[in-house]
């Protein structure tokens, strides 16, 4: 599971690392739409030996091979629009001022952002800014051999393919027509989640012929069930429900040959013996498909601590599936920053005592916490789901019982939370909605190292802590599993962030440091986040939806003793905490009843949780909060554009070095990913 950056626009103070950091560095690269657009740095990479340089560069590679794949996977017909819009963008010969490319652009822009036409965290369809006449123009302009038109016999004259002009005509429906497959993915509520999902996970099949499809394969007696659905499409065939695999003969097996041959040369310089085996594992599963393989793979990764270049490349996080059950393809290289992995490891050595401490009932803790790893590294690419919006921590496996059994490993990415840090100072977010100079002062003095505790706290302990009891199903919870996944870690590290226990590690100086994280986490659940919400919308995007019911739930069960409060002044709402001691105390009774919720399988317990305090917005509120952000002129999400590695050889054709450099801008930077990493729109040529 993954922790996204709770308040992209926090203004807070800068860390002595990010201190240290080059003083002109151009962290902006470009603004669009709700989006802007950073680069970070990879501070450390030129003291890695020769060796592990080759590794980050092999592993990069391998990562960006498989940026088709969640393209296709986030809509059936995104890959065909990115290839024909970057066609009309690079050779357009009219006024690339006018309107009408201008729009394009936009669109463009944000088609790369999204990885397809839905907006990557709204999930909701872009809205073209160009004209559908302007659009047909430029399509009959591009050559027949730069269209994706699939296997087709070349016609002799120019425009008169008949599948040029069924694929025209297809796109102007995709791109232009709001009614035609207008979300990515919908969890409303008593609605048949696949049908009115636009993901191109299932095809012709409905949600409860998955639902029963799946339950029969399940015993529910297996102890080490594999994570069904993590690789696959469902489809129906003559009738009957079955599973298109995504390996090496099958779905997407051009871009998966393409990463086992980077993996291959990554392999040749790995670390340790440990690392040279698990990619091994890698490569067999890419090539067979097997879930059991891919468990093996995952042991084995989440027991090497050693090295200290790691990566993740796969299909992991299940949230761009309605029911959270097939993973989207991503991909992350790091190497471990060893001095800000000392918090991480304090936390990671006292694991059972914070499980055995923990407020939930007994028969939900692990007697024995086993192999929780942790550590703060630095990004080198980020690729696929991780990219260009990226998670700020992962803790890994995603299996409850290899997570139980062999443990997870935990990581915190310092160099993407810096940069985040780095271009919110002087946002004006804090002055805005912090209720007074108290909250402000609390957040600028503390906020910075609570914020990355929290991080720490929900990857290392959080997703690792409590069990299932025997025979629940691993998706009892279906479309609600992953915001309540997201709320329970959430809640383990917001709890113990109040703890002496952090006071005694000496990690926080200050007892008093934890309240700067409770007032954002709650300034943010009930009021900052609307922002990324449209008028008359309710909240759909799990990450926000665990911060709604967490700050919400405390808000009414709080309401007798004026825990926390929403007061009027001068015609703006504001959050006050009252009593942080009894808010800690209500973040522990309800960590208490989602773990139960959980560890029990209570998807009818759940779901009133989620849909009670998680879903709805209040219309007035709402409003207030977007008049009040739009005085600030802050994009409400932002992504990266990733370095450039390149090799240096000598005459035998040896790599002598790696170099890394940041000047790349954002449009650069696609148009060349389409030209150099795009192995499924070359191979539908």
């Amino acid at each position: 599971m993954r922790k996204f950056i709770i308040a992209a626009t926090m203004a807070v103070i800068s860390t002595s690392s990010m201190m240290a950091q080059q003083k002109n560095f151009d962290y902006v690269v470009d603004r669009f739409a709700d989006i802007q657009v950073l680069r970070y740095q990879v501070p450390g990479f030129d003291d890695l030996s020769l060796k592990q340089k080759k590794l980050v560069y092999f592993l990069t590679e391998a990562a960006l091979q498989g940026r088709d794949i969640l393209f296709d996977q986030n809509g059936k017909y995104n890959l065909a629009v990115r290839q024909v819009l970057e066609q009309i963008y690079t050779n357009y010969q009219g006024d690339r001022n006018s309107d009408d490319f201008k729009g394009l652009e936009l669109y463009l822009k944000q088609v790369w952002f999204g990885n397809g036409i839905y907006h990557h965290y709204g999930m909701d369809k872009f809205v073209p800014q160009f004209d559908i006449d302007f659009f047909v123009t430029e399509y009959n302009k591009i050559p027949l051999d730069k269209l994706p038109i699939y296997s087709c016999d070349r016609c002799t004259e120019e425009g008169k393919c008949d599948k040029a002009v069924k694929l025209r005509k297809t796109l102007e429906k995709v791109i232009f027509d709001p009614t035609f497959m207008p979300k990515k993915v919908n969890q409303a509520d008593g609605q048949d989640l696949i049908l009115t999902s636009a993901t191109n996970l299932y095809e012709g099949v409905t949600q409860q012929e998955v639902e029963d499809y799946f339950n029969a394969l399940k015993n529910p007696n297996d102890t080490t069930p594999i994570s069904y659905g993590l690789n696959t499409k469902v489809v129906k065939e003559n009738g009957k429900v079955v599973e298109k695999p995504y390996k090496v003969g099958g779905l997407y097996s051009e871009a998966i040959v393409n990463i086992i041959y980077w993996l291959q040369q990554a392999q040749k310089v790995a670390e340790t013996s440990a690392q040279r085996d698990y990619i091994q594992e890698l490569i067999n599963f890419y090539t067979t498909g097997d879930l059991k393989t891919f468990d093996k793979y995952s042991i084995m990764w989440a027991e090497d601590t050693k090295s200290q270049v790691d990566f993740i490349n796969g299909f992991i996080e299940s949230y761009g599936d309605p029911l959270g059950m097939t993973g989207s393809w991503e991909s992350i290289v790091n190497f471990r920053n060893n001095e800000a992995s000392h918090r991480t490891q304090l936390i990671s050595s006292n694991a059972q005592w914070f499980e055995d401490n923990s407020p939930v009932d007994k028969r939900f803790k692990k007697e024995q916490v086993t192999g929780v790893s942790a550590k703060v590294i630095t990004a080198a690419i980020l690729a696929g789901d991780s990219y260009p919006s990226t998670p700020i921590g992962i803790n890994l496996p995603n299996s409850n019982w290899i997570r139980a059994a062999h443990g997870s490993k935990s990581v915190t990415l310092e160099n993407i939370t810096d940069a985040y840090d780095e271009v919110a100072n002087g946002s004006g977010m804090n002055e805005e909605f912090a209720y007074s100079q108290t909250e402000i002062d609390l957040m600028k003095n503390h906020l910075t190292l609570a914020d990355k505790l929290h991080t720490d706290l929900h990857e290392c302990l959080g997703h690792a802590s409590g069990q299932l009891l025997p025979g629940v199903d691993p998706d009892a919870l279906k479309a609600y599993g992953a915001t309540l996944e997201e709320g329970r870690a959430d809640l383990f590290a917001l709890y113990y962030l109040a703890d002496p226990k952090l006071v005694e590690l000496g990690i926080f100086k200050s007892n008093d440091a934890y309240k700067a994280e409770y007032y954002k986490y709650i300034m943010n659940g009930l009021l900052t986040q609307l922002y990324r919400i449209e008028p008359g919308k309710n909240i759909e995007e799990s990450h926000m939806r665990n911060r709604k019911f967490i700050s919400e739930w405390c808000l009414q069960k709080g309401k007798k003793d004026k825990v926390i409060e929403l007061v009027k002044r001068k015609g703006k709402t504001y959050v006050k905490i009252n009593d942080y001691e009894k808010l800690r105390g209500l973040f522990g009774q309800l960590l208490a009843e989602v773990q139960r919720i959980k560890s029990e399988g209570d998807f009818e317990a759940g779901r009133k949780l989620v849909e009670t305090y998680g879903v709805k917005v209040d219309p007035k509120l709402h409003a207030e909060v977007l008049k009040r952000y739009n005085t600030l002129d802050i994009a409400p999400y932002k992504g990266f554009v990733n370095p450039i590695y390149t090799p240096v050889y000598d005459k035998a054709g040896n790599i002598t070095d790696v170099k890394v450099s940041y000047g790349e801008n954002y449009i650069d930077q696609m148009l060349r990913y389409g030209r150099t990493y795009s192995p499924l729109t070359k191979a539908s040529k």
